[in-house]
């Protein structure tokens, strides 16, 4: 059994029009199977609620600083810096102009069903395995705070951190444009990965898998696309990913739940510690 989601989906924020619209944000809303990514363009003073939400869900500040609040608690975020923030009523305000990414997973139902390509899983999607979340966090839910460039790591563009719920791999960006000659095309037999662009022109190179039947095969694609954009790669589609600019281009994986292969790598998620990993992993 196939469905839609077998199909990558491509969304380029400035070429589309926002899903939700306010006088100091715009959101482009775009989804998964497991996860929905949110990216907002917002004027200072804008606030984004999420009231009762029923798990863990992560933002990113790229650009400005922003005071997150979780029930009783709060914490005000530079930018680059990734906040993981814990059920139950929760805001995000603005003190700048700028961009804020919220990451959820698919148990945040209203905006899986508010994204621009909910279509696609209609019909939903077999091939990707079902959420199944991670174990409780060390010292229970809170706010959690990480300053990126605290976490650079020597000989990798990786910076990879965990909930119980989601994965991002938020890469240092790149200066120059990726040499072609030394790319990186691998597969996930049973995962999407959402790669999210937050600046810089990208090709995304994907490879489809050849089955019995040769009516079915299907032609490479090759994908170019601006920032911001997220650009989700089905399971088993051979894929990889250059910067085609000099000058900045910095790119987001998106994972739900998270891998458990980066997490088997000792020192690999900069959060481990905090998250315990399912006792069958």
């Amino acid at each position: 059994m196939t469905s839609q989601a077998t199909q990558p989906s491509a969304v380029h924020y400035g070429a589309s029009a926002p899903q939700q619209t306010t006088d100091d944000a715009q959101t482009w809303i775009t989804r998964g199977a497991n996860f929905v990514v949110c990216v907002s363009k917002v004027r200072a003073g804008a606030t984004l609620q999420r009231p009762q939400q029923d798990d863990e869900y992560m933002v990113l500040l790229a650009d400005l600083p922003a005071r997150i609040e979780a029930g009783d608690a709060h914490c005000d975020a530079a930018p680059e810096t990734l906040t993981i923030v814990p059920p139950g009523n929760s805001r995000v305000t603005a003190l700048a102009d700028g961009c804020i990414v919220r990451v959820f997973s698919c148990r945040a139902e209203d905006l899986a069903r508010a994204a621009g390509n909910a279509a696609v899983y209609a019909s939903g999607a077999p091939e990707v395995a079902p959420l199944v979340p991670w174990p409780d966090p060390v010292g229970g839910f809170a706010l959690r705070n990480y300053v990126l460039a605290d976490h650079i790591q020597a000989g990798t563009n990786m910076r990879i951190f965990r909930s119980t719920n989601l994965m991002l791999n938020i890469m240092t960006p790149r200066m120059v444009a990726r040499d072609v000659h030394k790319l990186s095309p691998h597969v996930h037999v049973d995962f999407e990965q959402g790669s999210l662009a937050l600046s810089g022109e990208w090709q995304h190179h994907l490879r489809h898998p050849w089955g019995a039947d040769m009516t079915t095969w299907r032609d490479d694609e090759h994908i170019r696309i601006g920032s911001p954009s997220l650009t989700v790669i089905p399971p088993k589609v051979i894929h990889t990913s250059n910067n085609v600019n000099d000058g900045g281009a910095w790119l987001v994986d998106v994972f739900a739940p998270p891998r458990v292969d980066f997490s088997k790598v000792p020192g690999k998620v900069a959060n481990a510690d905090e998250y315990p990993m399912p006792a069958a992993a």
